[in-house]
Formats: C-alpha cells, sequence, structure tokens
C-alpha cells in the first residue's frame, strides 16, 4: 500500500489534488474556529459536555458546533438531503427512474439535494438556536429577532459554502468530500482530547489508559476487516464455442457491511430527536409536559438504556439500509438477462431468494459488529467512569472508513497510469 502511494505522489495530478484537499480541510477548520458573535462559548462547551447525544450533535457536524461557528451545523443538512433522496428512491417511482439513468439522472438528484438542503439548514439553526435557549446556563447573550435571523443566515449559507467545498473535494478523485470534511473534524478534535485526558491522568489509570489503547487497536483492525470482508456468490455465463457448451466464472462479491457508517447516522438522528424536543418542552407552562420531558430526558441519560436502544437501532438500520441499496430483484434480473446463474439455483426468483437469503445472513454479522462499535464508547465509559473518550468508537469507524475509501481511489489513479504505460 505505501508503494502504492508513493508513486501517486510522484504523479502530479494526484499530488495536486492532494495538495488542493489539504487546502480545503485547513479552510473548513479555519471557518470552524470563527465564532458568531452573541455566544458565550465557554457555556455552550459545557452544555454540550454534559449530554452525550449533544457531543453526537457535534461529531457529525464536524466539530463545528462545539464552538458555534460561521458554519456552526456543518455538513449535517447535505447528509440528510442525500438520505431523504435515497429513501424517496423506494416509494417514488420517478426518483426510482433518475437513479437508473445514469449520469444525468444523477446530476438531477444532486440538483435537489442542493436545494433541500438549504430549508433544511435553516430549520437546523432554528432548532440550534431553540436548543441554546432551553440550557439551564445562558449562552446566547442576546435574544432580538435581528440577532437570530443573523445567526441563521451566517449558519446557512456556512453549510452551503461546505457543501460547496465537498463537492470540489470529490471532483478530485481522492475521496468523498463530506466524508473528508468530517473526518477533518475528527482528527482536528484529537489534541484536545488528549489534552484533557494528560491533565485528568493519575498513575492509578494506568491500567484504564491501556485498555483504551488496546480497545482502540483491535477497534482499528476490527473496522479494516469488516469494511474488507465479503461473501464471494460464485456466477457461471454461459456462452457457445463452435457448437459446444463452454462457460465463464466469476462471482458475485456481496460485502458484510454493506451499509458503512450510514445506520450509526440515522441511530444517532433519532437518538438527538427526543433529545431535543424534550429540551424545548422543559420549560413548558402544562406540568404535565414539562414532567414527560423530564423523564424522557433522564430515560435517555440511563447509560444501559441508551446503549441497548443505541444498538438495537444501529442493528434494525443496517438491515434497513442495506435493503435500500442492494436489490435482490433486480440482481437477479441483470443475471438472467446477461446469461448468469449461480450454480444449483435457479433464475429469477429463485435466484433473488438465494441472494435475499444469503445477504440476511451476511448482514447479521456485519450489524452486530456495527452495534458493538457504536455502544463501545457507553460500555467504556461505565467501566472507567470518565467520559474523555466518550464517542471514540463512532470516530474511529469514521476515520478507518474514510481513510480506507481514499486510498482505494488514490490507488486506483496509479492502476490506471501503469495500465495507461503498456
Amino acid at each position: 500500500m505505501w508503494q502504492k502511494l508513493l508513486q501517486a505522489w510522484k504523479i502530479k495530478e494526484v499530488r495536486n489534488s492532494l495538495l488542493f484537499v489539504g487546502m480545503m480541510m485547513v479552510l473548513f477548520r479555519l471557518l470552524a474556529n470563527i465564532p458568531l458573535p452573541g455566544v458565550d462559548v465557554i457555556a455552550l462547551k459545557g452544555f454540550f459536555q454534559s449530554n452525550q447525544a449533544l457531543g453526537l450533535i457535534n461529531l457529525f457536524s464536524g466539530g463545528t458546533l462545539e464552538n458555534f461557528s460561521v458554519i456552526a451545523v456543518g455538513v449535517a443538512p447535505f447528509i440528510t438531503a442525500s438520505i431523504m433522496f435515497q429513501l424517496l428512491g423506494m416509494i417514488s417511482t420517478k426518483i426510482e427512474e433518475l437513479q437508473k439513468e445514469g449520469e444525468a439522472g444523477r446530476q438531477k438528484i444532486t440538483q435537489w439535494t442542493r436545494l433541500v438542503t438549504v430549508p433544511l439548514a435553516i430549520l437546523q439553526s432554528i432548532g440550534i438556536i431553540s436548543l441554546m435557549k432551553s440550557s439551564p446556563v445562558p449562552i446566547l447573550v442576546r435574544s432580538d429577532l435581528m440577532f437570530y435571523i443573523t445567526i441563521i443566515m451566517t449558519i446557512t449559507a456556512g453549510t452551503v459554502f461546505l457543501m460547496w467545498i465537498g463537492e470540489l473535494i470529490s471532483e478530485k478523485k481522492v475521496g468523498n468530500g463530506i466524508s473528508l470534511l468530517i473526518f477533518a473534524g475528527i482528527v482536528s478534535s484529537l489534541p484536545s482530547v488528549i489534552q484533557r485526558a494528560l491533565v485528568t491522568y493519575d498513575a492509578s489509570q494506568l491500567i484504564t489508559w491501556l485498555s483504551y489503547a488496546a480497545i482502540a487497536v483491535i477497534t482499528v483492525v476490527g473496522v479494516v476487516y469488516i469494511s474488507e470482508a465479503q461473501r464471494n456468490v460464485p456466477i457461471q455465463y454461459a456462452r457457445q464455442v463452435r457448437g459446444m457448451g463452454s462457460g465463464i466464472s466469476t462471482h458475485l462479491p456481496l460485502r458484510v457491511l454493506m451499509a458503512g457508517v450510514i445506520p450509526i447516522i440515522f441511530a444517532i438522528s433519532l437518538l438527538i430527536l427526543p433529545t431535543m424536543v424534550g429540551q424545548f418542552f422543559l420549560t413548558a407552562k402544562a406540568a404535565w409536559i414539562a414532567n414527560t420531558a423530564r423523564w424522557g430526558l433522564a430515560l435517555l441519560q440511563n447509560q444501559l438504556f441508551y446503549g441497548v436502544f443505541y444498538f438495537l437501532l444501529v442493528v434494525g438500520f443496517t438491515y434497513f439500509y442495506t435493503a435500500v441499496i442492494f436489490k435482490p430483484d433486480q440482481v437477479a434480473e441483470n443475471l438472467q438477462k446477461q446469461g448468469g446463474f449461480i450454480p444449483g439455483i435457479r433464475p429469477g426468483p429463485p435466484t433473488a431468494d438465494y441472494l435475499q437469503h444469503v445477504i440476511t445472513r451476511v448482514t447479521f454479522a456485519g450489524s452486530i459488529f456495527l452495534g458493538l462499535i457504536a455502544v463501545l464508547p457507553v460500555i467504556m465509559q461505565a467501566y472507567s467512569g470518565t467520559s474523555t473518550f466518550a464517542i471514540g468508537g463512532t470516530s474511529l469507524l469514521i476515520v478507518v472508513s474514510v481513510v480506507i475509501e481514499s486510498v482505494k481511489q488514490v490507488e486506483s489513479h496509479v492502476t490506471m497510469r501503469e495500465y495507461d504505460a503498456y
């Protein structure tokens, strides 16, 4: 792998692309550290550290929300819009047809995604402001209408700007732009996490530190293994050669973790929603509404309930999203049209049933692994009694997945150059 990367660096186009991506990440982190005026940043950080679900919001904003910067909601609205259109492809025949049209259809859906991102950014900005207002410690030092409008417009413009940067990065073919921005946010938080850990360290925590290090290594190895793991379904293509029966043997790869990190994003979205709604209704005039909100927030703060609920959501959404992106009926139909078949399985519906059976079993292993990775920080927090690395498992999963994807794209550039040389 390292030899391929060194070869890639020697290619001028790839080197320029990598340097451009690096500059865009630096610009992203620069914007993430420009706070909006009228915000008590210290009170805001304390508010986020006191709630694990809010810490996850900060994670998927790319670490921009904790500073309440000009790009506070980060790329979260664009991710939400993208997921919406993927789900709509299941129920809308028009969007499903566009998805099958190739590049032209993809560009149309991308344009709609951009347009939907803007109102979603506005809604999320309003939600964040409402959340800040419900904090027991004053975070917003002003409360006039013009101040709120300015914040909403600035945050929305920041999201659109990040969406543009993400697309520019994706065009360089060295990784997914949005994923790399989230990756930059996670990596940039490492120095502060290490600093907090060093400040609170004492000799009695040595075993805990060694445990964290061992689990981090095991997690990275496990993520790489599961991300690359696949079940190869044998495929036979029949053809005639001078009147004699012959065939070509190949395989259909079914990835163990076909859904990637999307199930975790879905699960976090569902966990965040009741938290935000509950914070908003804590100050309700009706006593039963305030009590219900208080009960719901207390339930989510219970580590056992939070961990079990989070795990079940991740497992469920892994199956759900795999069903969205992998359609056995279409695969079986395409195989039949191309003259391909699975040995021992009849073409058509029996092939679709077999593929569904295989993907269900394969996804089980991937979903359990993804669920354990998601709740690993909760388990470690209960074991060690510290929240220093409260979101470490999810962060490691995203970082490793993004690095694997980017390395594969860079290696593909080298491979293409080697073919061109011949």
